[in-house]
């Protein structure tokens, strides 16, 4: 008797994927692959337009804090602007006079030779421009050495081209200045420069009586904590002694060791400086260097920084004629912020019906109805410069990386100092970015501030 037989189970059948199937799973997988490809993407755009705008924000809000912070100090002198000595009027009034410096140097402005001046970025000369020629006798600092600005289109500059200045012409390639975008230079005595003098320890003036007038024969510098080294005046700059009533200009004979010889023949023959009236805080400063010249412009960069397409707008603060004078006038120039098209200035100036009306460069510079002018002013020509009492300032802001995914309304913006104001398109600007070499894929943002000159001198 034989036992039962155990017998394989039957073996199944095995099949593949069939060539059908494998190609929808492949076709449902790309679908799948492709949605999360262009959320991804989606979401890639919009991130990157999101960071681009904060930090399109966040620099246009420091380049207009950067501007404010010059354009307050336009005009500033020593203690203050303006309430210089009184005087009596015909009318037996006393009055404050403008207090502009009196200029007996002959050397203060050259814009043949600007190396040899101690003002920086002169654009007219003397005997040019409408402005008179070089005065034979001491006279007041006239108004447009203060501040002159300088409205551009795309070919030219009014009332004079800043090129005359050193800085560079316009154009769309790099180092170029931006087509289209205004230059500003203010100036200002700089409150950080200069020696005191008459306190303990501190610097001090030498003089003789001839005649009972007394006369100023030298000044001695001797810094005091926080004043600058004796190293920083030049044999040949000029200085500037200064009280809270008024200021003188003058060349020297010497300059050794510190002591400055008040003797020199490049000053104008006439009346020499004067000597400060007893406690009125005369303070002693190197115009060359402490005559602070401050220049704002736009020139063209390249965002990849490496001398090609994209190009974007920096800009650029020029002081004392810039980085070539860094040794003799404490120069430099540095770029504050990229991704600047456009610079536009308006100047307020109040009426004397107390009106204010915003003008523009050439309009300013023209101007010959001042009033009332410094006593002995040496010309009306640009006199209104020292009577502008507020700025208005526009810059135009771009995000630098071109974004081709951003639609057509995404590229509108709206520039109020242009004719038409509203919402366009690149293209339908007055000053088209293709024009200045910048390309239209961008965000553009406008901003805008008023600054009041708190050195204003009517």
């Amino acid at each position: 008797m034989t036992g039962p037989t155990c017998l394989p189970p039957p073996q199944q059948a095995q099949r593949g994927v069939t060539l059908i199937e494998l190609m929808v799973a492949m076709l449902l997988g790309l679908i799948v692959a492709g949605g999360i490809v262009t959320v991804f993407s989606s979401t890639s755009s919009s991130n990157k337009a999101q960071t681009q705008l904060a930090r399109l924000q966040e620099e246009g809000r420091f380049a207009i804090g950067r501007l404010n912070n010059d354009l307050r100090m336009a005009n500033a002198l020593y203690c203050n602007n303006s309430g210089g000595s009184a005087t009596t009027s015909a009318s037996g009034t006393m009055l404050d006079s403008i207090r502009s410096p009196r200029v007996f140097a002959t050397n203060l402005i050259n814009v043949a030779h600007p190396s040899s001046s101690a003002l920086a970025d002169i654009t007219t000369g003397w005997g040019s421009g409408g402005y008179p020629a070089a005065p034979s006798s001491s006279y007041p600092m006239p108004a447009f050495l203060y501040m002159r600005g300088y409205d551009c289109t795309l070919t030219n500059c009014t009332p004079a081209n800043p090129v005359a200045a050193g800085l560079p012409a316009m154009g769309t390639a790099e180092g170029s200045r931006v087509k289209g975008a205004d230059v500003l230079t203010v100036r200002y005595v700089n409150s950080d420069g200069g020696w005191s003098i008459g306190e303990t320890g501190g610097s001090s003036l030498a003089v003789t009586s001839s005649g009972g007038v007394p006369i100023l024969t030298t000044i001695t510098l001797s810094p005091l904590t926080g004043e600058p080294p004796i190293s920083d005046f030049g044999a040949t700059d000029l200085a500037l002694l200064a009280d809270c009533s008024n200021s003188q200009i003058f060349a020297l004979g010497s300059v050794s060791g510190g002591v400055l010889t008040v003797a020199g023949g490049t000053n104008v023959p006439g009346t020499a400086p004067v000597v400060p009236t007893p406690q009125s805080a005369p303070r002693v400063f190197d115009v060359n260097r402490d005559f602070r010249t401050v220049t704002y412009y736009l020139r063209v960069v390249s965002v990849n920084n490496d001398g090609h397409a994209p190009y974007t707008g920096a800009l650029m603060r020029r002081v004392n004629g810039g980085a070539g004078h860094a040794a003799d006038r404490g120069g430099s120039e540095d770029e504050l912020v990229r991704g600047v098209e456009r610079l536009d200035f308006r100047y307020g100036v109040e009426d004397t019906n107390g009106n204010t009306s915003f003008l523009t460069a050439s309009e300013v510079d023209s101007a010959t109805n001042c009033a009332p002018q410094e006593q002995g002013f040496l010309t009306t020509a640009g006199c209104l410069w020292r009577s502008v009492k507020s700025i208005e300032v526009s810059i135009l802001m771009d995000g630098q990386v071109p974004l081709y995914t951003l639609t057509s309304n995404d590229l509108l913006y709206a520039y109020t100092a242009d004719a038409n104001p509203g919402l366009l398109a690149p293209g339908a600007h007055a000053i088209k970015p293709s024009d200045q070499g910048f390309p239209d894929q961008l965000l553009r943002r406008e901003f805008t501030s008023l600054v009041a000159v708190r050195n204003f001198n009517p």
